[in-house]
C-alpha cells in the first residue's frame, strides 16, 4: 500500500473536517468530542486548530486522507515536559496494513523534539488500539471509569504513557 505522512495546515481544513467528522460519527465511544458538536464548529476554529495542533495525516496516492493523528504539547511551566497523542483515526479499509503504526510513529518522532513523555487516552475496549500502543512502548498507568456516557452506556478509558527519554519497556 502506497501512502505518505504529512503535516496538515489551515489550507487542509476541508479535508481535515471531513475525516475528523467521519471518525466522530463512526466511533463516538473513542473520542471526547461529539460529531454533532464538531459539525457546528466554524471553519475559522478548525483552521486555528490546525495551526495550534500538530496534525499529521495519511495521504493516499489520489490525494485523499486515509487517517489522522495529532500532537498537543502541554503549555504550563511545570508540565512542558508532557504532550498528548490525540485524535488518532485510520479509515477502516486501511486498518491492519501498518498505516496506524506508521502514523503514530510519525507523531512520536515529532514529539521527541518537544517533550520527554507522551500521553494518550484510549477506550478500554479498543483492543486493536491497545495492542498497537503497547507495541509502540506505551504503558497503562490508570483507568478512568465512566469517562464517557455514549449511546446509553458508560465507557472506561485507559490512560497510557510513553517516556521518550527512555527505551520502550525500560523501567518507568
Amino acid at each position: 500500500m502506497s501512502f505518505s505522512i504529512r503535516r496538515l495546515g489551515p489550507e487542509d481544513a476541508d479535508a481535515y473536517r471531513a475525516i475528523r467528522l467521519e471518525a466522530l460519527e463512526n466511533h463516538p465511544e473513542a473520542f471526547l468530542s461529539s460529531a454533532e458538536g464538531f459539525a457546528q464548529k466554524p471553519m475559522d476554529e478548525i483552521k486555528a486548530a490546525l495551526e495550534t495542533l500538530a496534525v499529521f495525516a495519511v495521504q493516499l496516492p489520489d490525494g485523499s486522507l486515509g487517517g489522522v493523528a495529532a500532537f498537543l504539547a502541554a503549555e504550563g511551566l511545570k508540565e512542558r515536559h508532557r504532550g498528548w497523542l490525540i485524535q488518532v483515526y485510520v479509515k477502516p479499509e486501511l486498518r491492519g496494513a501498518g498505516v496506524a503504526e506508521t502514523l503514530v510513529n510519525h507523531v512520536i518522532d515529532h514529539a521527541k523534539n518537544h517533550v520527554l513523555q507522551i500521553h494518550l487516552g484510549v477506550w478500554s475496549e479498543n483492543l486493536p488500539a491497545l495492542k498497537l500502543y503497547q507495541k509502540l512502548g506505551f504503558s497503562i498507568y490508570g483507568t478512568e471509569p465512566r469517562y464517557l456516557f455514549v449511546n446509553g452506556r458508560f465507557v472506561d478509558e485507559h490512560l497510557m504513557v510513553r517516556f521518550l527519554d527512555k527505551a520502550p519497556g525500560e523501567e518507568q
